[in-house]
């Protein structure tokens, strides 16, 4: 009986002591500090009908760690692409090819697209897919033609990799990954990539003057032609005005009289929309060839000429393209070679060096080589 007492007091003493022991860790374990809230910077006439969720406000932390994870290879299948490689910083966060290519070497349906002032933009993909950044993370990771891994295995390789528990701790309060914080911390960084240095931007603060051709082209590009009133214009700002030049529409830009690519109407099950794509920002439209959905145009001036001379007949054409015309009885805008050259000039006014530069949108594993 004495033998049993003794195991019972070591025991009972041995808990106690584990107790204090425990208690004196959650005590004095460092408390988890809020990540600091992320400043956007951007010129006032971007406007403020931003799209931030409200579970997922931008923190420095966050914006860290979604940088990081855009460049991580980890999050393909065969640690092979990331979804900068999709998206390069030297041409505007596409790739300078007409398809990607996935894991599997097979090639995506469409163009990839320009990451820019994604701050303003609700919906995502040429067809509007995705409501919200979140989700539109979702998609090129597990898609199996292009990183082809499921957010699970996403999760499980991340989880056991440093640093990521401890930034993921950083950014959201919890060392677990998931992959809705994969998806957030992606979201949080994409909604830092704001252009707005452009020349363009700089005449519109009063700080540059164009040349007369770019004048020329800029006038063109936002004038609505009357041939009656012998006012000449490419009628380019029914969808690109304003000066994020983009709009959350889907416009039918008569490619094709049959389109092969059905668009938005694979989304909303819409005769009407067949053909349509969301109309993108013009913006670093310098750096960003091919052009289209589908990468058919490999110049501005292919681009250009399509617009003036040869948008095909369809009954789905976008009604800010009918009926447009430079002459009187025509039916084409029919710009002259000069007029062409003074739009092209404007367009490169969108050029924003120094976001292709900008060294908090680069890859964090080249710069930690060099």
């Amino acid at each position: 009986m004495m033998r049993s007492a003794r195991y019972f007091f070591v025991l009972t003493s041995l808990a106690a002591m584990l107790g204090v022991l425990l208690w004196i860790t959650t005590a004095f374990r460092p408390a988890v500090r809020p990540p600091d809230p992320y400043t956007f910077d951007y010129p006032s006439y971007f406007g403020n009908m931003i799209y931030v969720p409200s579970d997922n406000q931008t923190t420095v932390a966050g914006v860290s760690l979604g940088r990081r994870l855009f460049y991580e290879t980890t999050l393909s299948a065969n640690n092979s692409l990331s979804c900068g490689s999709c998206h390069r910083q030297e041409f505007a966060f596409t790739d300078g090819k007409r398809f990607s290519n996935g894991i599997d070497g097979s090639s995506t349906k469409r163009n990839s697209m320009a990451l820019i002032n994604l701050l303003w933009v609700d919906n995502f993909f040429w067809d509007g897919r995705a409501k919200g950044l979140e989700e539109q993370a979702h998609f090129p990771i597990t898609d199996a033609h292009e990183m082809g891994q499921s957010m699970d295995a996403a999760v499980n390789k991340l989880q056991r990799m440093d640093p990521y528990p401890e930034l993921f701790l950083q950014a959201f309060g919890s060392s677990k990954i998931t992959g809705q914080n994969i998806r957030k911390a992606l979201a949080q960084f994409e909604r830092t990539l704001i252009s707005a240095n452009s020349t363009y931007d700089q005449f519109l603060a009063g700080k540059y003057q164009p040349d007369s051709s770019q004048m020329r082209g800029m006038q063109l590009f936002f004038t609505v032609p009357q041939p009656q009133k012998q006012v000449r214009g490419a009628a380019c700002g029914h969808c690109h005005g304003g000066p994020k030049t983009f709009s959350e529409l889907y416009h039918n830009t008569g490619l094709d009289s049959m389109p092969a690519d059905a668009g938005r109407a694979d989304i909303t099950g819409q005769a009407s929309d067949n053909g349509r794509f969301r109309v993108v920002t013009l913006r670093n439209i310098a750096l960003t060839a091919p052009y289209m959905h589908d990468g058919r145009f490999e110049t501005l001036e292919q681009v250009l000429d399509h617009y003036s001379d040869h948008i095909a007949a369809t009954p789905r054409l976008s009604p800010f393209l009918q009926n447009l015309s430079n002459t009187p009885t025509g039916n084409k805008l029919q710009l002259t070679s000069s007029e062409k050259k003074d739009v092209i000039n404007f367009l490169h006014m969108l050029t924003d060096s120094t976001f292709v530069h900008d060294k908090r949108f680069s890859n964090p594993f080249a710069t930690a080589k060099k």
